[in-house]
């Protein structure tokens, strides 16, 4: 991997030095046959959740790694390079623990967070449903509290790990009181993976990260106790849309990983593969279309690494989490699409990994919020101040 790397400290530096060798070791070699076999790597997870690498940014005190998102956006991305599946993965687990880490009570977290961050435990996230994709606010499941009791009914689309989860952060309206806006009367649950009435539709056949079960779940009747509210009544969308930030960032991260995988195969085909007498690299049409993907990775890396920087002190990043996600993922499918060109017919095949990359940075483009979403975001932020941020990350 040819990415240079600025780490905070020695500590965040060994860290990197060990997920690297961990994802090269354990994790490469099986990789392409999972993804050809659309298997699910649940062992890769119960493995990085033993390293300690499913709770890297949060609290040491609940069995986190204590890390700040500067250091934990270059695990994901790391993770990313040899797997799109499980840097995805890795991503949306932190996001299913975000309203229980930020929005639990002290004695919530002391009961369900260790856990949940320990390893033997995936979480998924249960947003958005077959009618409202991007506009959750118009999400139709329900929970009606009965005695001591929720009573969940609905149906949630596109959940990453669906049918395969241990625990669910599920978002479901509590009343149709709109007086705090569209989003009011949305709250946040934990739901246990194995609550009764609780199921999975057949997994969606996609055209990439096939090794990643996205399936539709079902709420019937599923019962849970009142305890496993998150946060107020209605403060649901309030904790989704600021768990979505922090998800952004990771899935821009491990898009930059994906890049910057089909990069460096494209790099080494370059300078092995001659025509016309010379290496392919030495063709200035080539050299300058593996110029322009090394500058995406590095802008995609930088902007990345600037939301996260912001975030860790404590400033506002919305804005520049969606720059990063629209940014990443937009380059992620352009150097993807052009590691092909230079491979050429090879590039089509699937004897080589470019292929897939391609297929699997297409719904980086769509997953948490689509980039016309992220689009909509930015303008609507630049509306509101035209100034940007005020303070950098750095200074």
């Amino acid at each position: 991997m040819t990415a240079r790397r600025l780490l905070p400290t020695d500590e965040a530096t060994d860290l990197l030095r060990l997920v690297r060798d961990l994802a090269t070791r354990e994790l490469l070699p099986s990789s392409a046959t999972l993804e050809a076999r659309s298997e699910f790597p649940r062992d890769a997870f119960r493995l990085l959740g033993r390293a300690g690498l499913l709770g890297l940014p949060y609290p040491e005190e609940y069995g986190g790694g204590g890390q700040p998102y500067e250091v934990y956006l270059q695990v994901l991305e790391e993770l990313g390079y040899v797997s799109s599946t499980i840097g995805v993965g890795v991503s949306v687990h932190a996001l299913s623990c975000f309203g229980l880490a930020t929005a639990g009570t002290d004695e919530q977290k002391e009961r369900w967070l260790p856990d949940m961050l320990g390893g033997e435990l995936l979480g998924a996230y249960c947003l958005s449903e077959p009618h409202a994709g991007s506009d959750p606010a118009a999400m139709r499941t329900t929970a009606r509290l009965d005695g001591d009791e929720y009573v969940l009914n609905g149906t949630k689309a596109w959940t990453t790990h669906g049918g395969r989860a241990d625990f669910y952060k599920v978002m479901a309206r509590t009343s149709d009181d709109h007086s705090a806006g569209r989003g009011g009367g949305i709250s946040c649950f934990l739901v246990p993976g194995d609550a009764p009435g609780l199921t999975a539709d057949s997994p969606e056949h996609k055209m990439g990260m096939t090794g990643s079960p996205t399936a539709t779940m079902v709420f019937d009747n599923v019962r849970i106790s009142a305890d496993r509210l998150l946060g107020a009544e209605g403060d649901g969308l309030k904790i989704a849309l600021a768990g979505l930030d922090s998800g952004r960032l990771g899935i821009a991260a491990v898009a930059t990983g994906l890049a910057q995988g089909a990069l460096d195969e494209a790099l080494a085909y370059a300078k092995e593969r001659e025509t016309f007498g010379k290496r392919i690299i030495d063709h200035q049409g080539l050299a300058f279309v593996l110029a322009d993907m090394e500058a995406a990775v590095q802008s995609a890396r930088a902007m990345t690494l600037h939301a996260a920087r912001l975030k860790d002190r404590g400033l506002p990043f919305s804005r520049e989490a969606s720059i990063a996600k629209l940014v990443a993922t937009d380059n992620a499918m352009k150097v993807t699409t052009d590691a092909v060109q230079v491979l050429g017919g090879y590039g089509y095949t699937r004897d080589f990994p470019v292929e897939r990359y391609m297929r699997e940075a297409k719904v980086m483009q769509i997953f948490e919020g689509t980039n016309q979403i992220q689009r909509m975001v930015i303008s609507r932020s630049m509306d509101k101040d035209n100034h940007g941020t005020i303070l950098s990350a750095d200074g």
